[in-house]
This record gives structure tokens, sequence and C-alpha cells, in this order.
């Protein structure tokens, strides 16, 4: 602790510092959020203006409440849950390059939908998205109990071990698909796509929004479960349910998330990763920050999928693959410069 000249504590002033920087943080996700929420409204090949909301006719009213306020209300709660997931197994697995994308979830997930779909060709969305979950939660968990029986030093391998896994499992789905021919089935499950979202499409996304609300609640807990076992339960957190509530929100949030749109690739990895950077590892301080970032990442790619190839739009997961991707690369390369 520093002393001013004065004998007063430098301690105050740093904290006071800290806020404002944060307060700027929160305040730049904001403003980006918004800037993208707005453009994503007035995008796309029906005429729609600002100016329109005033005093809509009826084939603007249709494509407004039909269209753009669905995909814009589903882009938020899949970019902010999924980004909140990351964060989540992030911290669960002490290891920064571990999400949903990198611990072979996402794949499990997609074998569950073609599962579903051989063997219970029948069922709703919500029974597709019920076995994804199952699919999910039990990849997840034999990913945690692989890593916890393997000596791994270096920060890498770890998701290197879940890619590798995650590789296996899209290869069994794949050649599953090819056997009954669901290849094209496949690739429209997996593939982030928000053009078909519609109102009554979309709706099973607000249940992401519970689990988000579940991950701040339980902030504390996955934060002192994040420092290893034996300290969790010297403070009396019981670790193991502990675990497996934050392993259950990152499985559920990942199988609505692409049986409702897809997958959007580094979503969960980049978006959490830049915010602890630049806030910290207060796991409950940062969560609001990150889920804020996730939709205005998604909406980004949104806005950007509409305008390259105007009036047609390209997948926002292509965008996402892409701008993640050199994201990761840059983390990576960070990452491997300060271990030296």
């Amino acid at each position: 602790m520093t002393t001013t000249a004065d004998g007063r504590s430098g301690a105050a002033p740093t904290r006071v510092r800290r806020r404002g920087v944060q307060r700027r943080h929160v305040a730049v996700a904001l403003a980006a959020l918004v800037l993208a929420a707005f453009a994503s409204l007035f995008l796309g090949v029906s005429d729609l203006t600002p100016a329109d909301l005033v005093d809509p006719d009826e084939a603007q009213a249709r494509v407004l409440w039909t269209s753009r306020v669905p995909r814009l209300l589903a882009i938020l709660l899949a970019g902010s849950a999924m980004a909140v997931a990351g964060l989540v197994m992030m911290h669960l697995t002490r290891n920064r390059f571990v999400s949903p994308q990198t611990a072979g979830t996402t794949e499990w997930v997609g074998l569950g939908i073609v599962v579903a779909t051989l063997w219970f060709g029948g069922t709703s969305v919500l029974g597709k998205m019920s076995i994804g979950v199952l699919f999910a939660l039990a990849g997840t968990a034999f990913f945690v109990w692989l890593l916890q029986r393997m000596v791994l030093t270096d920060v890498v391998v770890v998701p290197l071990v879940g890619i590798l896994l995650g590789g296996v499992v899209s290869a069994a789905t794949t050649f599953l698909a090819y056997r009954f021919d669901l290849l094209q089935s496949m690739d429209v499950w997996m593939n982030g796509d928000f053009s078909g979202v519609l109102a009554g499409r979309y709706e099973l996304l607000w249940l992401v929004l519970a689990a988000t609300v579940v991950a701040y609640l339980w902030a504390d807990r996955f934060s002192v479960a994040g420092m290893g076992e034996s300290f969790a339960i010297n403070l009396g957190v019981p670790y193991t349910r502990v675990v497996m509530v934050g392993l259950a929100i990152a499985s559920v949030v990942t199988a609505i998330v692409v049986v409702s749109v897809g997958s959007i690739p580094f979503l969960g990895l980049v978006v959490p990763n830049l915010v602890t950077l630049a806030m910290g590892d207060n796991l409950r301080r940062v969560l609001p920050v990150t889920a804020l970032t996730g939709a205005a990442f998604v909406l980004a790619c949104d806005v950007l999928a509409r305008t390259i190839r105007y009036p047609y739009e390209v997948p926002v997961g292509m965008i996402g693959g892409v701008i993640g991707g050199v994201l990761f690369i840059w983390l990576l390369l960070r990452a491997r410069k300060r271990a030296l």
C-alpha cells in the first residue's frame, strides 16, 4: 500500500481509477451493442428505415415484428450466452483456451442431433435439443475426466486435446450423416446462420437467458472452484457439484444455440479472453461485460454477413470463424510469448 504526501493511503485512488476504467469498458461494450443493433434492424432486402418506425404500414410492420426483431433478439441471446458459457468453462478448467468449441462440446451436440434425427425422426425441436444437451453433457464430462488423468504442462495442449476429441466425434457424425443421407441436414444444423430466424422459430433461445442468469448467481462459486479442488473444499464449496453445474450451463447453452441457429466458431473463446485481458479475472465483475461483448461480436458479424454480398448474405458462422480465427492465433502467439 502506498501513502501520499499528506499521509493518506494511495489504495483508494487506485480503486477509483480501476472503477473508472471498468465503467469505460462497459460503456464501450454498450455503445458497440447499440450501434450494431441499430444497423441490424434496418439491413435487409425489404426497405425499412428509422422513419418507418413512427408510422409503419402493414408490410413494414410485418417485416419488423416477424423477421427483424426476432432476428435481433436471437443474435443478442445466442451471442451473450455462448460468450458466458466460454467464460465459465475457462474458469472451471483453469485454461484460457478452453471453450465449447475447443472442448468438443459443439461436436457432441451435432452427434446428438444426428442421432435424434435418425432414431427419433418425428420428435420436435425441443426433443432434438434435449438429446443434444444429453450428448453435450456426456461429451464435456468426458473431456474434463480426460484432463484430470493427464499431466499437461503447456496451456496450449489442453485445447488441442479437446479439438482432437471433437475431430473424432465430428468424423463419426459425418459418417452417420453420409451413411443415412443427412449431410445437407447436418450442414444446416451446424453452420451458424440467422437468416431463417422468424417469430415462432427462435423462442427456445430464451432458455439461454435463464442459464446466463444462473451463471451470474453462481459466479463466486465458479471462481472458487477455478482455484482447484482442494482450495474449494477447504473453503466449504462443494467442488464436484459446482463443476457439474458449470458444465451443465455450458452444455445447455451450446445445445440450444446450435439447435436454434447453428454453431458460431470461436465465439466462446475469443470474447472471454479479450474481456478478461482488459478487466481481470473476477468472474462476477467481467461476466456482464462478457455477455454484452459476445452479443456485440455476433451483431457485428451479422452486419458484415449482410453487407459483403448485398442483397445476398453469407452465414454468420463463416464471418465469425474468420475473425475469431485471427484473434485466436493472436491470443496463442501472445500466450506463447509470455511463457518464454
